[in-house]
């Protein structure tokens, strides 16, 4: 993988985050905190699900600058413009680290403990794309809650955002 493909991927994990959250806030405040149940959810509601996605996003952003939280933020945020105010730093930050790795960044092991406190080590070209792969499976099933709440969302894939780029 090289820095480059690391870049169109998070542009594409930007892109796709925003293209579903902004359906979903179409759907009112009432359908993005609606119990859909858990499970067969990761996280019962649409908003509790994009949370834990930009949790996710900030506790690996976290980890490669070296820190090791041991919660992970989210399940606090009450509503979706406070998730969306949050996220936009996060996003900014996230930009910016990915904006600076070289080469050389993507062989570096990254030391880090998960929430447990248990140490794990992997390289950082390894992560980057863990973290856009963890939010499409999210990304998934905030689609299926949304088309259950009112109609299906627009397509998010990968190929969706690289036509749509051309």
């Amino acid at each position: 993988m090289s820095v480059d493909h690391v870049r169109d991927l998070y542009d594409y994990h930007r892109w796709a985050n925003h293209r579903l959250f902004d359906e979903a806030v179409k759907r009112g405040e009432d359908a993005v905190e609606r119990d859909l149940g858990s499970p067969p959810w990761s996280f019962p509601s649409v908003r509790r699900m994009f949370a834990h996605v930009y949790g996710a996003d900030w506790l690996w952003l976290s980890r490669w600058k070296g820190v090791s939280p041991a919660t992970v933020p989210g399940a606090e945020i009450p509503s979706m413009a406070t998730l969306r105010e949050r996220w936009a730093y996060l996003e900014a930050e996230q930009q910016a680290f990915v904006g600076v790795i070289t080469e050389a960044d993507l062989r570096r092991v990254i030391e880090y403990k998960n929430t447990e406190g248990k140490p794990f080590r992997a390289p950082l070209g390894h992560l980057l794309p863990h973290v856009v792969n963890h939010a499409t499976h999210h990304r998934s099933e905030i689609a299926t809650m949304i088309t259950m709440i009112k109609g299906s969302p627009p397509d998010s894939g990968l190929n969706t955002y690289l036509l749509a780029k051309q």
